[in-house]
């Protein structure tokens, strides 16, 4: 049976900060994050939102009554946990209103959480061909003001609902994983801040990637040539520009123009909203999907997955006949144009709020526009709001 991406959705911060004004406040030219990170704005997240809330909100934009009725599994991807024993997913459960008779749980190993979620899933489904799976990656990248890693924050959530007989993407059996035990990057207990060896964890991903991508292509006997698009995981978006380079290195000028050309079209999310961590892989799928106009169903796309510490994945998946609908839905686009520019000092007061939640506060959620907000904590414990049902 064929198991895949059925309904893509994809939420984020309603605020970003431009990079080019962030380069210039950390006395940098801002050609070292425009080009040499490939980063236009980065996503700045009020306290109101969360990786529940964010989640919620890629949910809600793709739900219908009777794909909650038949959801049997809710998986829960992040790396930005909110608490240390309760799963994101029970939150998100209530407020989608989704059937009790169900699994749903969190899972973690840095950005590849999702992915991890998608293997799972398709066990399930093979198992329950009229069920189908809730699949998150939701997260926000916090690296610290004025650190070096400040540059590649960034937040948001991808909700993959997946399905037999799907419309946007089959997968494909053939799957090819590596695992390290590596300190590239982690976040030890109590750390709201990850902690990161930049070119270090930089140089895992790209000799991850040639481990998996070349073991992938001995195990299938397909070339270069048989894939349409390769998209990255990305932390940031030259990351993935350098992995391509070096798939593309003994390819033909003309192959490798035209994935270069599809790789464009794969970063032009992330290059606006910054690192999503789990979801990042799955923006660029999405952002492929609606930003090139050379895709046809039935071609082969490649995707490589990268969660630090460290794990790494790269599988394929075909174009279906439905990925025309998504491709021609202008709706994210346009929720990215009429996002509001903040000020560096003003991203740094969100950012130092966010840090700061206190127990028995109320969070201020007024000039929020999202549908799915935190309104604070009591007795140590989250409450989450839908406006809309007020």
């Amino acid at each position: 049976m064929k198991i895949g991406i059925d309904k893509i959705g994809f939420a984020t911060s309603h605020l970003y900060v431009d990079m080019a004004e962030l380069a210039k406040a950390r006395n940098e030219e801002p050609g070292k994050y425009l080009v040499g990170l490939g980063q236009s704005k980065m996503a700045v997240i009020p306290p109101s939102q969360d990786p529940v809330t964010l989640a919620c909100s890629a949910a809600a934009q793709i739900l219908t009554p009777e794909d909650k009725g038949e959801i049997g599994l809710v998986i829960f991807g992040t790396e930005s946990g909110i608490d240390n024993s309760k799963a994101a997913s029970m939150y998100v459960t209530e407020l989608l209103d989704l059937p009790e008779n169900i699994r749903s749980f969190e899972i973690k190993q840095a950005c590849y959480g999702a992915t991890a979620g998608i293997a799972m899933a398709r066990g399930y489904l093979a198992l329950n061909p009229k069920k189908k799976v809730l699949v998150f990656g939701a997260d926000i990248a916090r690296y610290g003001i004025k650190t070096p890693g400040e540059s590649t924050q960034g937040g948001g959530a991808v909700a993959l609902l997946l399905s037999g007989d799907p419309s946007i993407l089959e997968f494909e059996p053939q799957t090819s994983y590596l695992a390290q035990n590596a300190m590239d990057f982690w976040r030890p207990l109590g750390h709201s801040e990850a902690l990161v060896q930049g070119k270090y964890s930089s140089q895992i991903y790209l000799d991850f990637f040639e481990k998996v991508y070349h073991d992938y292509l001995s195990r299938t006997h397909l070339s270069l040539a048989d894939f349409s698009a390769l998209v990255f995981h990305l932390p940031y978006t030259k990351l993935g520009l350098k992995a391509l380079r070096k798939a593309t290195e003994n390819a033909t000028p003309e192959l490798s123009a035209k994935l270069e050309a599809q790789f464009e079209a794969s970063r032009e999310y992330s290059r606006n909203v910054g690192n999503l961590y789990t979801g990042s892989l799955y923006l660029s799928l999405l952002s492929l999907l609606q930003n090139s106009e050379d895709l046809v169903a039935g071609q082969r796309i490649g995707l490589f997955s990268y969660g630090s510490g460290a794990q790494g994945e790269f599988f394929s998946g075909k174009l279906q006949p439905g990925f025309k609908a998504l491709a021609a839905d202008k709706a994210i686009s346009e929720m990215l144009l009429q996002r509001k520019q903040v000020s560096v000092k003003e991203y740094e007061e969100i950012y130092r709020s966010s840090l700061e939640i206190a127990d028995n506060v109320l969070i201020k959620h007024d000039d929020d526009p999202a549908s799915f907000v935190l309104t604070g904590v009591k007795d140590a414990q989250r409450k989450y709001a839908y406006k809309l049902a007020q």
